[in-house]
């Protein structure tokens, strides 16, 4: 059981669109917060666009798609976060931009608002050094894709208190995941393997050894993952793997986390991955994973 019963998600980005299905979806009042309005609107287009497709496939009733969109309200008033009984944050991995974000978020939020990052690099120590309330704070990162993956890695920081992290855990199991506890170090468990294995196929692809296809196509088949790296790295953005690689070889300093040259020519020339249609792979729309 849990005593939460709204929750906040700040930034309507892939992660924070899919943690925003798994909260409207599990029946909390979910409040989307993002700057741009456009990110908001095309949040919703997407949520709908999954939530349908769940319906056609039997996953989920025509009454619970309904009651999951009338849960899920965006908004870019900071302010608005101010009665949620917890906060997920889901911005890019950049500490300044964590701390100016909660540091608001301590202002606008009574006491009792439980806050988490989603973090995938950064300690989550540090993050809840600057969030005013460290004693309320733990790591909660999600995987991507968010709505269809279960497992959540639940860090507690060096602060937080055993009551939180108590609240946290049923909160999360409440959510309808799976919870996982892992230490406040560099990449927790699936980042840790995951950075180096995405960079790894990545100079794959700069050394001519295969095409992406390819080397996609080699991995699903024998290692059986559902999804290949660089099918992966296009759900995930170029511009945000440039940011994990940076976070991660900035505090480890391990050669494979080093952000490989080829990501930053593919973010200058604007081939994110699926947001913008070309990644690795050429997309035609830009609908959610599993929609």
């Amino acid at each position: 059981m849990t005593d939460i019963k709204t929750v906040g998600v700040a930034g309507a980005g892939t992660m924070g669109a899919g943690i925003a299905i798994v909260a409207a979806r599990a029946g909390f009042a979910t409040r989307v917060y993002d700057t741009r309005q456009s990110a908001l609107d095309n949040a919703r287009k997407q949520t709908d666009g999954f939530l349908r497709k769940s319906v056609e496939r039997g996953k989920l009733t025509p009454e619970r798609f309904e009651q999951t969109m009338a849960n899920w309200q965006g908004t870019t008033r900071l302010e608005d976060l101010a009665g949620c009984d917890a906060v997920i944050e889901a911005v890019f991995e950049d500490l300044k931009v964590k701390h100016e974000l909660f540091s608001a978020l301590d202002r606008v939020c009574p006491p009792q608002t439980l806050f988490a990052s989603n973090t995938s690099t950064i300690s989550i120590t540090e993050i809840a050094g600057g969030s005013g309330r460290a004693d309320r704070f733990v790591g909660m990162h999600f995987c991507l894709p968010a709505q269809l993956m279960k497992l959540v890695e639940m860090s507690p920081g060096l602060n937080t208190s055993d009551d939180t992290w108590q609240r946290a855990w049923a909160f999360c199991e409440a959510l309808g995941q799976l919870p996982v506890k892992t230490q406040d170090t560099p990449g927790f468990i699936l980042n840790y393997f995951l950075i180096p294995y995405n960079n790894d196929a990545i100079r794959l692809v700069e050394q001519g050894v295969a095409e992406p296809a390819e080397i996609d196509k080699a991995i699903k088949t024998a290692l059986g993952y559902p999804m290949g790296p660089l099918e992966l790295l296009d759900l995930v953005g170029m511009d945000t793997q440039r940011l994990l690689c940076d976070a991660m070889y900035g505090l480890t300093y391990e050669p494979r986390a080093s952000c490989p040259p080829l990501v930053r020519r593919m973010i200058a020339a604007g081939h994110l991955g699926k947001k913008t249609g070309r990644g690795f792979h050429r997309y035609g729309d830009s609908k959610m994973f599993g929609a």
